[in-house]
Order: structure tokens, then sequence, then C-alpha cells
């Protein structure tokens, strides 16, 4: 049976919580996920450590903290892109993520190889 499009996004936002807690050591405070034609698109809030909001405040500390943060999640992909697979049935494309060091936010965005939305409930 096919599952809602509000069930797929809350299926997607458990898992990558379960993810960042299990690989990165910690999760986001909130995540939402919106799917939107052949995107994923997860938006995790309160990812940063008080001490990387500190280390943050030079312009050199802030591109450390983004060049780490992003190679952590770089060598995770694999288990990222397995659990949109398992949950969607969908193979993704392409994968872009950045970070606000200023509102301590992610954006992940998984390009499938189909349009999702309109195979699904809405």
């Amino acid at each position: 049976m096919k599952m809602s499009k509000g069930s797929y996004e809350s299926e997607i936002s458990k898992a990558i919580t379960q993810w960042e807690k299990d690989f990165l050591g910690r999760g986001s405070v909130s995540v939402k996920t919106d799917i939107l034609r052949d995107m994923i698109i997860v938006n995790l809030q309160g990812i940063l450590t008080p001490a990387e909001y500190t280390v943050c405040e030079t312009k050199e500390g802030l591109l450390t903290i983004k060049k780490t943060r992003s190679e952590l999640v770089e060598s995770g992909i694999e288990d990222l892109k397995k659990i949109v697979l398992t949950i969607t049935g969908e193979k993704v494309k392409s994968f872009h993520t950045d970070i606000s060091s200023r509102s301590g936010e992610r954006v992940m965005i998984f390009k499938l190889f189909n349009d999702l939305e309109k195979n699904l409930f809405l």
C-alpha cells in the first residue's frame, strides 16, 4: 500500500534524525522534509553545538566548521541514499547540502531520477 506524501516526509525526517544520532553522535533540534517534484528537501534546525557557534564568530572558524560538517555528511552519503531508497523506492541522482553558521541550519536536497511527488497521494 502506498503512503501519503506527508507520511513519506515524516518517515524521511525520522530516519535522517536517527542517522544523525548514530553517525554524527547527536541529532538536530528539528527536521522538516518536503517532497517537491523530483526532489526531497530536508531542513534541519539546531545542528551546531554551542562550541561551534563560538568558533563561527570568525570568518576562518566559520569556514572550518562548514568544511568539517560538510565532510562529515558527505562521508555518510551512501547511508543517506539508502534511507531515501528504502523509504521511497527511488534512487538518488545527486545530493546537495549546505549549512548556515548564523542560524545553525542545514539544508539537504536529494535529487531523484523520477518525479516522486506525482506518484504520491497528497
